[in-house]
């Protein structure tokens, strides 16, 4: 079962110099991503998400194992992607996604960080410089995993989407 919490900022400042995707931000930065951010703990087997669940978050791991599973719709569910530590998944919350496309599960006891998607999408509207930058990072993080550049212009398409039509205004 998940656990998951806020964490102080000095346990944050050394995750934020651990994991790829927080490398060399600025101090102002680090602190508006700070309260943005819950560390979870999950045991081996806990599901983080089913497929075509709502999408909420985006999450990062620190430590453990995750697997990605999709199932089409006539067959079985396959594990299509392995996330080791400093990889991302649940993307999708960053785009604005209203569902989830595969599902993610714990293969070993895994620590990770979670953030809302509309949360990212808020600090892209009223701190452009830091949530574009968190943007290219999660994208390039996403691009590594994939391999082939099918899936890479894909990931750049979501993106160019995200920028023009997913990030709306709060309320909007």
């Amino acid at each position: 079962m998940q656990t998951c919490k806020r964490k102080n900022a000095a346990m944050l400042d050394k995750l934020f110099d651990q994991l790829p995707i927080f490398y060399d931000l600025s101090p102002t930065q680090r602190n508006l991503l700070e309260p943005l951010l819950s560390l979870c703990d999950c045991s081996a087997d806990d599901v983080i998400f089913e497929q075509g669940e709502d999408v909420e978050y985006l999450y990062i791991l620190i430590d453990g194992e995750v697997a990605i599973r999709f199932k089409p719709d006539d067959g079985e569910a396959i594990i299509v992607a392995r996330i080791k530590k400093g990889g991302v998944f649940g993307w999708s919350a960053a785009f604005g996604r209203h569902k989830y496309t595969s599902g993610a599960a714990c293969v070993t006891k895994t620590r990770l960080l979670r953030m809302r998607g509309k949360d990212l999408r808020k600090l892209r509207q009223n701190h452009p410089k830091t949530g574009i930058l968190i943007l290219e990072r999660l994208a390039a993080v996403v691009v590594e995993r994939m391999q082939s550049s099918h899936a890479q212009s894909q990931v750049v398409a979501m993106l160019e989407d995200a920028l023009k039509n997913g990030i709306k205004p709060i309320g909007g």
